[in-house]
């Protein structure tokens, strides 16, 4: 097996090529002709199945491919610089992960299952060939890039000025948001992450975040099950999230 454009590559166990694929539209492929999905099938080398808990790839690794999350979600964790794990992001079936390690060549994170997950492992350098020979394949991965500094600037943004409940709220209409573009519901969400990880990612105590889904529930805005959320009141939830909630990086 060959990195290159043009190699064969053997995909094996992969059902579901990108042109068929059911996420084709939120993914790498959107707005490519039949011609250039055939291409970029030949780059996917494999579908690859991790469990609860297993790595992506870990901080400081080098970067060989790019992943493009076919189901379940995944925690990405970076290191503080007094020792502490910080939560940067959440992804979702249609995202796309490793694009912060194309800077230096190695990964800034760790990319952990928080249930079972299934990525599409696509090698970075044979992407990069075949995005030089395909303009629209070049566009898409600008704009995933685009969109992963946008979600940097409205992280900041967000631990700065926005107060605890807002972080919050606009953390579950961003869930919702991205949870409809799957053709889900966006009344009820069903979080993979623990109430631990969400306080980590948000920059909250564990008791704050326990303290206001409780709240949240009294109020009317959210019922909660465990970690089945429904949303009863999603106006005053955008509210409470001060416009910030549709590109939060919970990441989108």
């Amino acid at each position: 097996m060959r990195d290159r454009v043009g190699a064969v590559v053997t995909i094996g166990g992969i059902k579901l090529a990108c042109k068929d694929c059911s996420l084709r539209e939120l993914c790498l492929p959107l707005g490519l002709h039949e011609a250039d999905l055939t291409a970029l099938d030949r780059v996917v080398q494999r579908r690859r199945t991790l469990k609860k808990g297993e790595t992506l790839y870990r901080y400081g690794d080098p970067l060989r491919s790019l992943y493009a999350l076919k189901g379940g979600t995944v925690k990405t964790t970076g290191l503080m610089e007094d020792g502490r794990v910080q939560v940067t992001g959440f992804y979702m079936p249609g995202e796309l992960l490793g694009v912060d390690a194309i800077n230096a060549d190695q990964h800034p994170c760790t990319a952990e299952a928080l249930e079972t997950v299934e990525v599409c492992d696509i090698p970075f350098h044979a992407l990069e060939e075949l995005a030089q020979k395909v303009p629209a394949l070049q566009h898409q991965l600008f704009r995933i890039m685009s969109r992963e500094i946008v979600r940097d600037e409205q992280m900041l943004m967000m631990l700065g000025r926005m107060t605890a409940e807002e972080r919050l709220a606009a953390a579950l209409v961003n869930f919702a948001r991205r949870q409809a573009r799957l053709g889900l519901s966006d009344r009820l969400l069903r979080l993979a992450m623990s109430r631990q990880d969400l306080g980590d990612y948000l920059g909250l105590a564990l008791e704050t975040v326990s303290r206001l889904f409780s709240r949240f529930q009294e109020e009317g805005l959210i019922s909660v099950h465990g970690r089945q959320i429904e949303i009863l009141d999603a106006d005053r939830l955008r509210g409470m999230g001060s416009g910030m909630a549709g590109e939060v990086s919970v990441s989108a």
